[in-house]
């Protein structure tokens, strides 16, 4: 029972991300680095906001339980200003590595698209996020134990995995938008871009109240999914296309040329 559950659980949390990793990063070399740096910035703003939290907990009253408690929403706070603010160093780095390939190339473009590089820096940051996030959860739910024995919810591990899920895709949609802001100079969409992501952290804190958190946040990740889709350029049709399976009929007219090579004697 515990590896049914260990396994269908990792599997609803990183089937989509691995899914989107097979299919839109793992053949491309340069995408494949700017995963595995996005990931390394989101390990230095995780490092870096524990030991602020570390730092105010031993200074603070460890037997005050309100205090505590109030010292790790200010925790999640940090972390989550820490992890936007290394995604807009990391937006720096990859614009001067995007100036930097254009300048190398034949054709003086870069071979990697900003918008690209947004996805997958997006992409880098939800995958590390969830796994430092669920890995714990997934390691008790090999047992030994029951969860729900004594009269906890039965749904921990599974409604763990949803909102893991959720924050990988979350943290995908938010680096297409901030990318984009950074761009643009949309000083607005990057606010909202760091409260939506303060709103997701903060409405875990309601958990075990399952109903209050798991909606919202799903219904968060659709909102936002729609806005990384329509950055990105996409549109109503392009959906109605891709449902519809149709491809476009190929209307171009061949134009030849009416001189023919000379018949060998």
């Amino acid at each position: 029972m515990g590896a049914a559950i260990f396994f269908g659980c990792a599997g609803i949390a990183f089937g989509p991300a691995l899914a989107l990793v097979v299919l839109t990063v793992a053949a491309e070399p340069l995408r494949v680095i700017v995963l595995v740096a996005g990931a390394f910035f989101w390990l230095v703003s995780l490092l870096l906001a524990s030991l602020i939290w570390f730092i105010s907990v031993h200074l603070s009253d460890r037997e005050d339980a309100k205090l505590q408690h109030g010292l790790l929403i200010f925790g999640a706070a940090v972390s989550v200003l820490l992890q936007e603010a290394f995604r807009f160093a990391y937006f720096k780095l990859l614009k001067k590595a995007d100036e930097g390939l254009a300048t190398i190339s034949e054709d003086g473009r870069s071979p990697i698209s900003l918008r690209q590089m947004a996805y997958v820096s997006g992409l880098s940051f939800g995958i590390i996020s969830g796994v430092f996030s669920v890995i714990n959860v997934l390691s008790d739910s090999m047992g030994p134990g029951i969860v729900g024995i004594h009269g906890d919810s039965p749904y921990y591990f599974i409604t763990s995995a949803f909102l893991t899920m959720a924050l990988v895709l979350l943290h995908t949609f938010w680096g297409v938008v901030f990318f984009d802001a950074c761009e643009k100079r949309r000083y607005w969409c990057l606010g909202l871009v760091v409260a939506s992501h303060l709103l997701a952290s903060g409405l875990t804190f309601l958990n075990p109240w399952y109903e209050a958190s798991l909606v919202p946040i799903f219904i968060m990740t659709l909102c936002t999914g729609l806005w990384a889709f329509f950055t990105a350029g996409g549109s109503f049709r392009n959906i109605i296309k891709c449902l519809s399976c149709k491809q476009e009929d190929d209307s171009r007219v061949l134009m030849y040329s009416a001189l023919q090579v000379p018949l060998e004697d």
